[in-house]
């Protein structure tokens, strides 16, 4: 396999190596560089195969959990098979073509692959926010995270101690290697490195129609048959700011958006507070894309914080990991209808 972006190129080997601790320099916050956890290889396959069909579940983290479970619901419901939620003998049997899908790969990294800029920690206030050129990644390992739809811990579970980031080391990653980067041809240069930097596939289902579930915590897409094609975890609404049901539609896609930070619009910001242009950047309050909607002041976006995605609350718009974001963007287009339904 070749390599991608000029910054990581695939080694000969591919395997699940020990499950041991990242060094302190090369570990961000929040993640001991004396914790062990063990994924579970099994899981991380199923994960990986979901995840290249485009039911994402996901970080790809060898664990079970609702993600998992509604990600396989989704591709049940494709394959007209019964809707468990389970790795059933109907289910195993359906992934079985994908087998030969290998649920880790091992690259080496090159100074492309690690270069930033970072900032770390990012600003807490939005006027300070404001104050940058970009929102970049904190650290090296949260960028390569992301590029494999996983977490920094998956990253220091799946390697040994003593790996470094640095040039030429060899680290190793979920498999969430695309099939192809032939993005079409009126994607600009700066989406087209955001793509490429997520690992985003550029092959993906013609698809119609976007189904918002609240019940799920899904956004589903359908084609013209009303069929399943894809499907990626959501968090959406709150308390206070609910999802809007009804029936809306995408008004156009803005890839790597600024963001305008309106205290009037959000609750938990006084309204005393200046309204703040945020700048783009993957740690942006709304990630790599706004699709935005027909529902004034509503869109389906990204996140900076992907391990939260179906477990914490939003401003009552959608929030999809970064990666699911930019691949929904590759879907849909102005004028596609959305559904919001409970």
């Amino acid at each position: 396999m070749k390599a991608f972006l000029g910054a990581l190129t695939l080694s000969a080997g591919v395997a699940m190596v020990g499950v041991h601790a990242q060094p302190a320099e090369s570990t961000p916050a929040g993640v001991k560089s004396s914790a062990k956890s063990v994924p579970d290889r099994n899981v991380l396959h199923v994960q990986v195969i979901l995840d290249k069909l485009g039911f994402g579940p996901g970080v790809l983290d060898g664990r079970g959990g609702q993600s998992l479970v509604a990600a396989l619901k989704g591709f049940q419901e494709s394959r007209g098979l019964p809707v468990t939620g389970k790795t059933d003998p109907a289910t195993l049997h359906a992934l079985y073509p994908y087998r030969a899908v290998r649920p880790t790969v091992t690259l080496a990294l090159s100074e492309a692959a690690l270069a930033g800029p970072y900032l770390n920690p990012t600003p807490k206030e939005y006027s300070d926010q404001a104050k940058l050129k970009i929102v970049p990644y904190r650290t090296p390992i949260e960028k390569l995270a992301e590029m494999f739809h996983t977490t920094p811990a998956m990253l220091v579970a799946l390697n040994p101690a003593g790996t470094r980031l640095t040039p030429g080391q060899k680290v190793v990653f979920p498999n969430a290697l695309p099939s192809s980067r032939d993005y079409p041809a009126e994607v600009k240069d700066g989406w087209r490195a955001t793509l490429n930097g997520l690992n985003v596939d550029a092959r993906q289902p013609k698809g119609e129609k976007i189904v918002v579930d609240k019940s799920d915590g899904v956004l589903r897409v359908l084609d013209a048959e009303g069929k399943l094609v894809a499907q990626f975890s959501a968090t959406m609404g709150s308390r206070t700011d609910p999802l809007p049901l009804g029936d809306w539609k995408v008004l156009g896609v803005a890839p790597n958006p600024d963001w305008r930070m309106t205290p009037t619009l959000l609750k938990g910001v006084k309204d005393s507070k200046k309204t703040q242009l945020i700048p783009p950047g993957p740690n942006n309050p709304v990630g790599v894309v706004w699709i935005d909607l027909s529902k004034e002041h509503y869109g389906i976006h990204g996140t900076d914080e992907p391990q939260r995605i179906g477990r914490a609350e939003s401003n009552g718009c959608i929030r999809l990991t970064n990666w699911d974001a930019a691949r929904l963007a590759l879907i849909v287009k102005a004028g596609t209808p959305a559904l919001f339904q409970a």
